[in-house]
């Protein structure tokens, strides 16, 4: 455990966890969300734990409940200077609508400010995602603009939605 919530825990991703990520991953219900438009084989989802999870420039946590694992939240993108990060996470699509997602995106946008020191934290999200939009609202992130026709995803471009959110009005919104 690292992180403890009410109804999940989120911690660091083993070497064991690599074929629920890969399986999920290349789930189109996560994939297509995320902005992803190729499948990940062991061998890339091996690299990925090797360079990302196990590397010193991001945090990726799995979120698990009742001792199985739904999905992944992480920091990435830091700039120290600045005291910001970029959250990034996804939820296995049967655990999806559950509040399992904002929960753990809660408890790391806390750990980011308190522990870690960040001053802004962002997200994006892409179209047709109204619930990852959602879930980022319900954490206190404001829209803050749109990067235009940004990834090509199943034959066509999709713009993102850029989210922030900033320490103090997490602060004075009560959420610590």
């Amino acid at each position: 455990m690292f992180l403890d919530g009410d109804r999940i825990t989120l911690r660091p991703i083993e070497e064991e966890d690599i074929e629920f990520l890969q399986k999920q991953v290349n789930d189109p219900r996560i994939w297509r969300p995320i902005g992803r438009s190729r499948p990940m084989n062991r061998e890339q989802e091996r690299e990925f734990f090797e360079t990302d999870v196990c590397g010193d420039d991001t945090i990726v946590l799995l979120i698990v409940a009742d001792s199985t694992p739904i999905g992944t939240v992480g920091l990435h993108s830091f700039d120290w200077e600045t005291q910001r990060a970029e959250l990034g996470y996804w939820l296995a699509p049967d655990f999806h609508g559950e509040g399992y997602g904002s929960e753990a995106a809660g408890r790391i946008v806390a750990y980011a400010f308190d522990q870690l020191g960040l001053h802004r934290i962002e997200a994006r999200v892409f179209e047709r995602n109204d619930p990852s939009r959602r879930l980022l609202e319900s954490v206190g992130f404001t829209q803050e603009g749109v990067h235009r026709d940004v990834e090509f995803i199943d034959g066509a471009y999709r713009d993102a939605y850029w989210y922030g959110l900033l320490e103090d009005e997490w602060r004075s919104d009560g959420s610590d």
